[in-house]
């Protein structure tokens, strides 16, 4: 049994970072969630608010479950607001550069004890841990989007991960409500090692006239039962997220069966991210959305 975490940093107001800071809090942690940008956090705490609302409608939750989590979360842009946190959770952009710089900026105000975790989906835990103070308590956590709803936490430890940060975490994704599943520290851990190449495959064969958007969505959806096509899924993941996983698998493994689609590339270049810049595979300035091109 792990020690019990009663405080938690989470680094990044994004999708994944308010998801998390919203499941911490539900869960009776204290939340200090942190972004650079002030308008990110009050839109972190506006999708919060509208998401746990959404669960009190649905009875997943009370409103005093509600009052009291939002109760336990506080917001800052200053890494001394995680002077006192167990664990920090960091779920910046999947950048190597850009997580270095900030466990930099965090670590001088995290105690000895405090668990650094990264919800990176791809990058090596071991080679992130080697550059902080604390490889022995540095771990992957990876949600899954979107947090409130997903029930798995991909637990990756990487060479270093010591035995009581690994019980620590394992204790805190059970309190949480999720599902751990443990991955060796290898490029794309389980859960994307297996699906970017299916979404990557499905470019591929857009990219080759195997069939239009529509037809190898709804071939995956109806003869193999997935709830979104995977043109779809793509989009909703973002783009670029989905390269820079395919880049991940295609650098560390050496293999050809990973390299990204030109199309994938292509997409990305144009600024077509997705969901998030309104067009990807699909074009969502019209609802319901319909192919892009």
């Amino acid at each position: 049994m792990g020690a019990v975490l009663s405080k938690a940093g989470v680094i990044g107001a994004g999708q994944m970072g308010n998801g998390i800071g919203h499941v911490c809090a539900l869960a009776g942690l204290s939340v200090v969630l942190l972004d650079v940008q002030t308008e990110a956090l009050d839109k972190a705490l506006a999708v919060m608010h509208r998401n746990m609302d959404r669960q009190v409608s649905k009875g997943a939750i009370t409103a005093e479950q509600k009052a009291e989590a939002v109760a336990r979360i506080a917001t800052s842009t200053d890494y001394a607001a995680f002077a006192d946190c167990d664990i920090v959770i960091e779920a910046a952009t999947e950048k190597e550069a850009v997580k270095r710089a900030i466990y930099a900026a965090a670590i001088p105000h995290l105690t000895p004890g405090c668990i650094l975790a990264s919800n990176t989906s791809s990058l090596p835990i071991t080679r992130l841990a080697a550059s902080t103070d604390r490889p022995g308590q540095f771990i992957g956590m990876h949600f899954m989007n979107p947090v409130p709803v997903m029930k798995l936490v991909e637990v990756i430890r990487g060479i270093a991960t010591d035995e009581a940060t690994f019980a620590a975490v394992m204790a805190l994704t059970a309190r949480l409500g999720k599902t751990a599943t443990v991955s060796e520290d290898f490029p794309g851990f389980i859960a994307n090692r297996i699906l970017l190449p299916m979404l990557n495959e499905a470019v591929y064969a857009l990219f080759e006239g195997v069939g239009d958007v529509t037809s190898i969505d709804t071939s995956m959806k109806l003869g193999m039962n997935h709830p979104m096509g995977p043109l779809e899924l793509a989009d909703f993941i973002g783009l670029d997220t989905c390269l820079s996983i395919m880049q991940v698998l295609h650098e560390g493994l050496g293999d050809s069966k990973y390299r990204p689609c030109p199309l994938l590339v292509k997409y990305v270049e144009a600024g077509w991210l997705g969901r998030k810049t309104h067009r990807g595979f699909y074009d969502y300035t019209v609802t319901p959305p319909v192919p892009a091109r």
